[in-house]
Formats: structure tokens, C-alpha cells, sequence
């Protein structure tokens, strides 16, 4: 048994930062069983559908037909790398602060009432839903630092089949009083349940859709013995991923360098050459271990040249939060060069950082991020020093709407390391998708509908560049009332 869709089909190209592929009348199969996409044929007309079908050996009875309307495309699920689950209730709230003002008024206290389990499922019922109908159908989830409540986190995503990490905060230290672990050894033992209780969700765990992720919420709230001890954790384990933050403020760099003085810095397992002489907030992640090809460092805003060779040494990726970086005045991270040093990207919503659980936001506003950084920019200064020779420049110029896709999709695959598996519509991936449209009967006046266009007599037959436009206006004005399914 198989479900087959006819009709439009967007996806990035892999290997490419700057092309897609936009099919106007594509049909891609579906195994009913496995969920993985067995093959795709890019031009076919309707005339010949049933041809098709028949070469591939099915027939009326072994498939289900979804034949999509004009104005509607298959687009990969998108892929949230940094939000937390907690501070859903928190959206548009503490919009004065900035970064440390913020955890201490608005965060804190909220992700505090998560403690009780009862509270906890009510409100990450809810979040998580909020997540899946804005279409990302992978999530990287900080819970809070209680056991139980992000276990029911977990619980929650693994119920509702989303793709997703999840991790309990470690944060032992500079916390209030009612919102701080009581040990290194105790958050230690709390992460190692977590990870247990995430892994007893699924018979085969490399092939979960629910992983665990080791989340110390950043270097400020681990001691140095916390650090230690869960650079052992995760050295003991290749496979467990990693995600924090990095030098989203300027502030809480500063705070971070003086925590961590470079006498106090073990020697980092992989550094080659002296010991450092001065503390870059990346080089004290990596002086635990915690860099690596699969961590996750959320914002980036403010890193160091060396830092950006670090990362790309590490072959770790990058979250980009561009809502909650201008929202909480932290500063436009420069994605355009790490692009082009061939550093791993994707998108955050950071919630509620940022005010937005939608991708579609932060793809608005990497747009925006990217201008600015343009716009600042000195005109001779185009390409990062380490930028990879055989790369496309991004540095300081806007995004095209192809590297929009890409970080919003297999740009956020790739950050996961799951770029095998899902991000793009390809055979032998698993068929993580949405269904789009940007016709009037979605119910969003904020964008214009191809249906109305074909009325107007503005179009008719839908070819490649009217579906490339479909692609642009859904990510500039779509939100969730445009995604038909998930």
C-alpha cells in the first residue's frame, strides 16, 4: 500500500546553498508502512498520471491518490533547532528586557511553575501542538531543569509522532534561588534519567523520532564541575547531541569570560597546539567537550574569528534566532559568513525569546537579519577570512529566498544531523512534509491568493515561476492557516 501526491513539489537541492527545485506537476510515492518516499517523477501531465502509476506497478487498489489543487505544493517540514518548550506561555511578554533583565523577570519564574507535572502537561499539550500546526515537524526543545516535567515533554512529542530532541536544562548555578539545581552530581543524575526515559520510548532508538539532547542552558549556569562531568557524559557516548547558547548578548559574553578565566580551562580533548591565553565563550565549551559535530550553538551573535574557525573545525552547527535576537536587542548574528566559511545552519524560533513558534517568522526575519548586516557592512568587505574557497559569498549580502528554504529546511537536517533522513523531498528520505497553500479559501488576507491572480486573468496555467512565486509569498505572508496538513 502506498499514498501518492500529485500536483507541486518545492524542495532544496542538496549540496546547494543557492538552487531549489520547484516541479509544477511532480507525483511522489509513499510507503504506507515505512513512511519513506520510494520515488519521485518530476513532469507529468495528468493525462498521463495513471501511466505512471502503472509503470511503477500499482493500481487502484494498492494506492491512495492526493491530487492537490492549483495553488497548492508539497514543501519538506520545517525544522525548528532552538526553542523551549516552558516559555510558550510567555510569548510577547518582557519585551523591555534584554537578555539576563529577561531570564530573571519573565523566565524564570515561569519555567519554575513547570515543577508541577499536572501544570506541566497542560501547558506542554498545548505548546506542542502551537509547534506542529505552524508546521515543524522536527523540534530541538529545552525543557526546564525538572525531571518529571520534561519527561512529560517528552512523553507529549513522542505521542503526537513529532520529529524532535529533547533535553532537560542543567543549571547549577547563577539561578534564583527557587530555580537552581542543588549539585553538579544531581544535575548529572537528572540528564542520565532523562536520557534513559527518552530511549525507553522507542523499541529502536537510533531510528527514534524522539531523541535526547545533553542541554547545559549555558556556560553562566554551569560550575566548572558540572561541565566536566557532562563532558564525560557525552564523551562516553558519541551519539548523544548537545545543544546551548552562545554569545547571544554582549553582556553575558563578558560575564562568561570572567567565570572562566583561561588558568582555570582544562586543556580541550581535541585542541592541537598551546593551551589558549584567553577565554572565547566557544573555547570554554570546548575545553569540556562539548563541541562537536552534533551540538547545537543557538544565536552566534557576537563569536570571535577564531570562534567561527572553531565551529567549523568541530564540524558543529549553528542556530539562528533572528526574532528573538532583535527582540531581545542581542544583535544580528552574521549567517552569511558562516555560510561561507561551510559552517552548518539552520533556523530557531527561540521561544519566547521570540514572540513566534512559526518558522515562517524566522524566515522573515533572517531576511531582515540579513539586510541589516548588509546595510552595516563596509562595501569591500564581502567574504569571511575562512570562508571554504569553493562556496558561493554570502557574507554581507541579503538571503535569496534558496537559502531561506535551506535554513528553514535541510539547513536545520543538516544542524541535526539528520540530513539523511529528512529536510528535503528525496527518495529513500523519510517523508517529513507539509501540504501548502496560497489559495483564498486558506483564510489569510495577508496574502494574495493564485486562485484570485487566475480570476484577475493575471495567470493561468501554473508553471515554474508561478510556483516559484507561490514559494516566496508563503514565506514572506504565509502562516499556519496556509499549511492544508502536516
Amino acid at each position: 500500500m502506498a499514498t501518492v501526491f500529485y500536483g507541486a513539489l518545492v524542495t532544496p537541492t542538496t549540496g546547494s546553498l543557492s538552487t531549489y527545485l520547484a516541479l509544477p506537476k511532480a507525483v511522489l510515492c509513499v510507503s504506507h508502512d515505512s513512511g519513506i518516499i520510494q520515488w519521485i517523477e518530476e513532469d507529468v501531465p495528468s493525462s498521463l498520471l495513471q501511466d505512471v502509476l502503472a509503470k511503477h506497478g500499482i493500481t487502484g487498489e494498492d494506492v491512495s491518490l492526493v491530487e492537490l489543487e492549483t495553488g497548492e505544493f508539497l514543501i519538506p517540514g520545517f525544522i525548528d533547532t532552538h526553542t523551549h518548550a516552558p516559555q510558550v506561555p510567555n510569548i510577547g511578554s518582557g519585551q523591555e528586557h534584554e537578555l539576563l533583565d529577561w531570564l530573571a523577570k519573565v523566565t524564570f519564574p515561569t519555567e519554575a511553575k513547570f515543577e508541577d507535572v499536572t501544570f506541566a502537561r497542560k501547558a506542554y499539550t498545548s505548546a506542542v501542538r502551537r509547534i506542529i500546526d505552524n508546521g515543524t515537524t522536527t523540534c530541538c526543545y529545552y525543557g526546564t531543569l525538572h525531571l518529571e516535567g520534561t519527561k512529560v515533554l517528552a512523553d507529549i512529542v513522542h505521542d503526537f509522532g513529532q520529529r524532535a530532541f529533547v533535553g532537560k536544562c542543567n543549571m547549577n548555578r547563577h539561578s534564583p534561588d527557587y530555580y537552581v539545581e542543588p549539585s553538579a552530581e544531581e544535575s548529572v543524575a537528572r540528564t542520565r534519567a532523562m536520557i534513559a526515559h527518552i530511549r525507553s520510548l522507542s523499541g529502536s532508538p537510533s531510528h527514534a523520532l524522539v531523541q535526547p539532547v545533553v542541554t547545559p542552558r549555558f556556560a553562566i549556569s554551569c560550575t566548572p564541575e558540572l561541565l566536566v562531568q557532562l563532558g564525560d557524559l557525552v564523551a562516553a557516548d558519541p551519539t548523544l547531541a548537545i545543544q546551548t547558547h552562545i554569545s547571544e548578548n554582549a553582556a553575558e559574553i563578558v560575564f562568561t569570560k570572567s567565570l572562566f578565566p583561561p588558568d582555570i580551562l582544562p586543556t580541550p580533548p581535541l585542541h592541537q597546539g598551546p593551551k589558549p591565553t584567553e577565554t572565547t565563550y566557544a573555547g570554554v565549551y570546548d575545553a569540556y567537550g562539548l563541541i562537536r559535530s552534533n551540538t547545537i550553538l543557538a544565536h552566534a551573535v557576537h563569536l570571535e574569528d577564531s570562534e567561527v574557525k572553531l565551529i567549523k573545525e568541530r564540524n558543529a552547527g549553528i542556530s539562528h534566532c533572528p526574532t528573538s535576537n532583535f527582540n531581545l536587542r542581542s544583535g544580528c548574528a552574521k549567517v552569511g559568513a558562516f555560510l561561507d566559511a561551510g559552517i552548518k545552519v539552520g533556523l530557531g524560533t527561540d521561544v519566547s525569546g521570540g514572540f513566534s513558534p512559526s518558522i515562517l517568522t524566522a524566515v522573515q526575519h533572517a531576511s531582515i537579519a540579513s539586510k541589516v548586516v548588509a546595510l552595516s557592512a563596509p562595501e569591500h568587505k564581502h567574504t569571511h577570512p575562512h570562508a571554504a574557497a569553493t562556496s558561493i559569498p554570502f557574507a554581507n549580502r541579503h538571503l535569496p529566498i534558496a537559502t531561506l528554504l535551506y535554513l528553514a529546511t535541510l539547513g536545520g537536517a543538516e544542524v541535526c544531523n539528520l540530513e539523511k533522513r529528512v529536510g528535503s523531498l528525496e527518495v529513500g528520505k523519510e517523508f517529513d512534509a507539509l501540504v501548502v497553500s496560497v489559495r483564498e479559501d486558506a483564510g489569510n488576507p495577508n496574502l494574495w491568493g493564485l486562485d484570485l491572480d487566475q480570476a484577475l486573468g493575471r495567470t493561468s496555467e501554473v508553471g515554474k515561476e508561478e510556483l516559484q512565486a507561490m514559494l516566496e509569498r508563503f514565506l514572506f505572508c504565509g502562516d499556519d492557516r496556509n499549511i492544508r496538513r502536516v
